[in-house]
Formats: C-alpha cells, sequence, structure tokens
C-alpha cells in the first residue's frame, strides 16, 4: 500500500511539473492576419496620417519575462499598442496594427519584423511606433526610455518629442534620454520609433505597468509626443537673417 501511495504521489508530482511548465511557456503562434489601416475620423490632429504600431514579439517570441508575476512582455506590449491604437485613432489617425492577438508571421526573427515593415509599406505608412518592455540584469534600472536609428532626424526628433512628453506625463524616478539604436523595425525610411515603456525587471516599475491605468498614461504620453513632433514638422520656418 506505501509503495502504491508513494506512486501515485510520483505520478501526481510529475503531472503538475508538466503543467507548471506548459503554463510558462510562450503560446505557439496564430495564423498571421495582416491589419490594415483603420479609416475614423476626418477631422482631428491627426487627420491623414497613417501610423503604425508594432506590438513587439508575440506568439513563440515572448520576448524578456518580468521578476515577479512571470507576465510575458509581449502580453504587455499588446495592451499597450492596444491604447495607443484607440488614442491615435480618435485624433483622425489611420493605424495599422502589425498585431491585435497573440500572434507572430513567422518563427525567424528577421522574418518577422520583415513582414511588419512591410505592412508598414503596403498600408503607406508615414511613422512607425513599436511598443516594448525593458529589462535589466539587476533590478535598479527603470524609467521608459525611446530609441531611434542614428542619421534619421525626422526620428530623431520623433524619439526626442516622445521621450519628452514620456518623462512629463509618468514623471518617472530615472528620467532618461532618447538613444540611437541599432533595430531592424526602425530601418524604413519614415519617422520610426521603439519605445521601451519601462523596466519589467524593476518591482515597482513592473507593478505599475501590469495596471491598465498605467499602461494607458504610458500611451497617453506617447500620444502626446507623436502630436508634438507633428506640430513641430508643421511650423513654419523663420527665414535667417
Amino acid at each position: 500500500m506505501k509503495k502504491k501511495l508513494i506512486g501515485r504521489l510520483s505520478v501526481l508530482g510529475f503531472f503538475c511539473c508538466c503543467v507548471a511548465l506548459l503554463a510558462a511557456a510562450p503560446r505557439p503562434a496564430q495564423p498571421a492576419v495582416p491589419a490594415r489601416p483603420v479609416q475614423n475620423a476626418e477631422t482631428g490632429p491627426l487627420a491623414g496620417r497613417v501610423i503604425l504600431v508594432d506590438a513587439g514579439h508575440g506568439g513563440t517570441d515572448g520576448g524578456a519575462r518580468a521578476k515577479d508575476s512571470g507576465t510575458w512582455e509581449k502580453e504587455l506590449n499588446l495592451q499597450t499598442a492596444l491604447a495607443l491604437k484607440t488614442l491615435l485613432e480618435a485624433d483622425g489617425a489611420a493605424v495599422i496594427m502589425t498585431r491585435e492577438t497573440d500572434m507572430q508571421y513567422n518563427e525567424n526573427k528577421r522574418a518577422d519584423l520583415t513582414a511588419r515593415l512591410d505592412l508598414a509599406k503596403e498600408g503607406g505608412a508615414g511613422m512607425v511606433v513599436s511598443i516594448h518592455m525593458n529589462e535589466y540584469r539587476t533590478r535598479r534600472e527603470s524609467g521608459p526610455q525611446v530609441f531611434y536609428r542614428a542619421g534619421q532626424e525626422d526620428s530623431r526628433l520623433l524619439a526626442g518629442c516622445v521621450q519628452a512628453s514620456l518623462i512629463e506625463t509618468l514623471n518617472p524616478a530615472k528620467k532618461r534620454t532618447a538613444l540611437a539604436g541599432d533595430y531592424f523595425i526602425l530601418s524604413l525610411d519614415i519617422p520610426s520609433i521603439l519605445v521601451e515603456c519601462g523596466f519589467i525587471s524593476n518591482a515597482a516599475e513592473e507593478a505599475l505597468l501590469l495596471t491598465s491605468d498605467y499602461r494607458e498614461k504610458v500611451a497617453q504620453g506617447i500620444r502626446k509626443g507623436i502630436l508634438e513632433y507633428y506640430a513641430l514638422k508643421e511650423r513654419p520656418s523663420v527665414p535667417a537673417g
């Protein structure tokens, strides 16, 4: 009887372990359904603008993983990107989403990113905004940070506007500056930025990013930065002299 009981407990323990591992693993990719621009209001500060919003990672590519909750980066990216989509469409923009579910276009990372950029080209996007969450090996690092491609001046301006807006909106303890970064998603010749919304390796910032209210504030900060960028670009230049 004792041997049978031990055997049953061992089987039960093995089963529970397998269930835990399956729950922790990123979900597999779903069939890719390319998003298309959603034609919204004909008025508003972003009327006539087509913006690609990329929710980074997805499918079997979970990205980073939050230290305390175990939440995958891909989930927070998607929720933040969808919040941004709603705000931009309310301002009259046509928004192309690279994904609106937990999916990816290809398990090969480069092919997946290429497919996302193809959506921008096919949809006539004039801007790319890629949403991510940051992590670091120590838990002290915090604060949102925006990246742009070196040498792309419009992207540098956009990154600076969004970085300043995120600092104003979120008032983070660590006030970072926009930086040039070598990211494939930024390779198109249109204003493109990658927004690291915060560090999910930082306990306090992870707790904030897990709440819909804070993700909404992040989306608001990005939106305000985009509006500021277009306002600066449309401002008449003053002749020298």
